[in-house]
């Protein structure tokens, strides 16, 4: 295959990689923006190919240079793009590195035409590509697995193998003749080929397996409170038993419904949110913490020390008798809540057993007037918290 071939093929893929990008974008409004601005790197890209085909036709080295610089802008739309799924840009970079690109073509474009385009236009790609694999690496998205690994490496040997045309085939073109320029040549279109394949649809995949993952989450997560569901919680629940942990709290939040009837379900909704948030505060990250029922709670705690569960269960129960929430008036409300805890015995029962023991607990509670803690198969505490 000659080097035009090599360049219509490239230019090929990166026309289908902007299409299927921005075809992508219809579907994932959350990527929209970013999945746009990979899109435009690659239309650029391949309209930079196009040019640097014909660049011969236009006059001394302003085809060299046109094609040069609008490819290293695609290179950036590239950066620019990747960085954006991590709330990131490049912009000052972008410009300042397509600026001192630019600049060498007007001050030695005309003298070493050759040279710029043989060795060191090379450089300034595999310093977007460099950036690009190191901003991958870098990425804190929790969901992006083997994409994003993929996509490291391919940005990676991208910019390594630019990295050596600018630094190390001078070296060899000087050794062993300038013949082998060709040769590199259709070596550097077919790893550009691959380039334009690969990463574009690893990205794809990256976009894709995080909106996977969002779904994931939202069907486990209860879209009031933003704790684990009730799903959610019998799973991870029962896992965390599996794996040693045996406190399980019953929660209940205390005349719920005269909250609701007196101030609305909207002032409801802000106690709920409010208890969420002073039992995940109380709790911390490590515990199972769920919403399983209209105004019930549940959560498992990752150890067996009862004297601790009960200590953070009590913890619960004062905080939230001194949580203030509003109703649409602006009024206060305080609400109360009753917590059953079951403990583990040496038969090491599961989920299921636990919380219905604990249930027992939360009722015992309840009918002592609320406002506390009842250990399962213990006496009613007669300590509240006013």
């Amino acid at each position: 295959m000659d080097l035009i071939t090599f360049y219509f093929l490239a230019i090929g893929t990166l026309l289908a990689s902007c299409g299927l990008t921005y075809w992508e974008h219809r579907t994932q409004q959350r990527r929209s923006r970013e999945l746009k601005i990979l899109a435009a790197g690659y239309l650029t890209l391949a309209v930079g190919c196009t040019a640097a085909s014909f660049r011969h036709d236009l006059p001394g080295a302003l085809g060299s240079a046109l094609s040069n610089v609008v490819i290293e802008a695609g290179y950036l739309l590239v950066l620019h793009g990747v960085a954006a799924l991590s709330g990131r840009h490049y912009r000052g970079f972008s410009i300042g590195l397509g600026g001192v690109l630019a600049l060498v073509w007007i001050v030695g474009g005309a003298r070493w035409q050759d040279a710029i385009w043989n060795f060191a236009s090379a450089l300034p790609i595999a310093i977007a590509s460099g950036m690009t694999a190191r901003e991958l690496a870098k990425s804190d998205g929790n969901h992006w697995g083997q994409a994003r690994r993929i996509a490291v490496i391919v940005s990676g040997v991208h910019g390594v193998f630019y990295a050596a045309r600018a630094c190390v085939l001078p070296w060899v073109a000087a050794s062993f003749g300038p013949h082998l320029l060709p040769v590199v040549g259709k070596i550097t279109m077919y790893e550009g080929v691959l380039y334009s394949v690969i990463l574009p649809m690893t990205l794809l995949r990256l976009v894709r397996d995080e909106a996977h993952a969002e779904l994931l989450r939202e069907s486990t997560t209860d879209y009031l409170t933003g704790l684990g569901n009730r799903r959610w919680f019998f799973e991870e629940g029962a896992r965390a038993i599996r794996e040693g942990a045996a406190c399980v709290l019953a929660i209940d939040l205390d005349q719920f419904k005269t909250i609701n009837d007196r101030h609305g379900h909207h002032a409801g909704d802000e106690v709920l949110k409010s208890f969420a948030r002073v039992a995940r505060s109380v709790l911390g990250r490590d515990a199972v913490l769920a919403r399983i029922g209209g105004e019930e709670f549940a959560a498992v705690l990752l150890h067996r020390d009862g004297q601790r569960a009960r200590a953070l269960g009590d913890a619960i129960v004062g905080r939230f008798a001194h949580a203030v929430s509003f109703d649409a008036d602006a009024a206060q409300i305080r609400a109360t809540v009753s917590i059953g805890l079951a403990l583990s015995d040496a038969d090491g029962a599961a989920l299921p057993e636990l919380l219905a023991s604990a249930d027992r607990a939360l009722y015992a509670a309840k009918s002592a007037g609320g406002n506390r803690l009842v250990v399962a198969g213990e006496a009613v505490a007669s300590v509240t918290f006013a």
